[in-house]
């Protein structure tokens, strides 16, 4: 995950942006947009917690999940399944992935809950007795599309040694293996950089801290783990854009990474909180646990005409609406890169030291 030469686009509010990979690209908005759009448009700029990010006109929603369950019930068996285990995931992480609903579960109030927290005794990890426990989620196997827009509406977790993420993997991963699957995260941030979120891909020649991505600024300079925000990605043959709460900030194309484009097949989705690794470092005495990321909505939308491999859920018409501008995009000489490793929990060399 990266560096890059920037490109300014037309700004709107006061959002900053870090740009890296190897090349940044910004969609403009639509030139016809109505007055009263653009001011709903730059309030929600505003106040982004306290409106719905907006979703391009004749999109139909393909696939869903609210978290409407019971307090304490666990995720939809329908919907997710789970990674387990405290192999390190690569990363040299220290948590051990559960199926527990200690983990992961339904608050009552419309929200899912994954809940890093200190680990019982009676868990081992690959460096000895686990000290942490999380849970990642998927739909491997439940759901799987390719292209159209794909968010999640969430408040992240805080502090050091810290990973929340939302991203996704090829469903061809146990073919071709990783990163011949490619791998789109669509939203991470690490604890020690509470202001900064990451959106970047991965893939043949391109991955670990060769992925090639951007990473974005809070606009009022605030902790993305103070509210709620809308993290996406719009997906198409051709170009990969990511946005916060409607914002676009990067977009992708073929001509960006330095390996083949292997985002032509369908994906499939993962949230997880992981907890130490080789970018975020270890939690410190400043870390305060249990730490939670708390999920909204996950949507998954398709354009009009774009080929999805027949989505798995019955369509549903979204109403017309409109986006708002693009920010002005800036380089950050100072952005950390980003190390990744492999997501069946096997090393990448590139990035993660090897293990006693």
């Amino acid at each position: 995950m990266h560096l890059s030469r920037p490109r300014a686009v037309a700004a709107v509010g006061v959002a900053a942006v870090c740009v890296a990979g190897l090349t940044a690209a910004a969609a403009t908005a639509d030139a016809e947009t109505a007055s009263s759009s653009v001011t709903a448009s730059l309030a929600a700029l505003s106040d982004p917690s306290s409106a719905e990010a907006p979703v391009a006109a004749a999109s139909t929603l393909t696939w869903s999940d609210e978290f409407d369950g019971a307090a304490g019930t666990p995720p939809d068996p329908a919907k997710w399944g789970y990674d387990l285990g405290g192999e390190g995931w690569g990363n040299a992480e220290l948590q051990s992935y559960t199926d527990s609903t200690d983990n992961a579960a339904h608050d009552g109030d419309g929200h899912l809950v994954i809940t890093a927290r200190e680990a019982e005794a009676g868990l081992d990890c690959w460096y000895g007795p686990c000290e942490y426990t999380s849970a990642r989620l998927l739909t491997k196997g439940t759901f799987t599309q390719a292209y159209g827009r794909f968010e999640a509406r969430l408040k992240i977790p805080a502090g050091q040694g810290i990973w929340p993420a939302f991203w996704m993997l090829g469903d061809d991963i146990d073919a071709v293996g990783w990163p011949a699957s490619g791998e789109i995260d669509i939203m991470e941030n690490i604890g020690r950089e509470p202001g900064m979120v990451h959106g970047t891909l991965h893939g043949p020649g391109y991955s670990g801290g060769g992925g090639v991505g951007a990473a974005y600024l809070h606009p009022d300079g605030g902790a993305f783990a103070d509210d709620f925000h809308t993290y996406a990605v719009d997906w198409s043959p051709t170009e990969i854009t990511w946005s916060v709460d409607g914002v676009e900030y990067s977009t992708k194309t073929p001509a960006d990474v330095s390996g083949d484009w292997v985002y032509d097949h369908p994906f499939f989705l993962i949230m997880n909180v992981a907890v130490g690794g080789t970018w975020p470092g270890s939690p410190d005495a400043s870390t305060v646990f249990p730490q939670e990321m708390v999920i909204d909505h996950v949507r998954v939308y398709a354009e009009p005409g774009t080929p999805t491999d027949e989505p798995t859920t019955p369509e549903t018409t979204v109403p017309e609406t409109t986006v708002p501008e693009t920010p002005t995009t800036v380089a950050d000489p100072d952005t950390p890169t980003p190390t990744t490793g492999m997501p069946d929990g096997t090393a990448d060399p590139d990035a993660c030291p090897p293990k006693d």
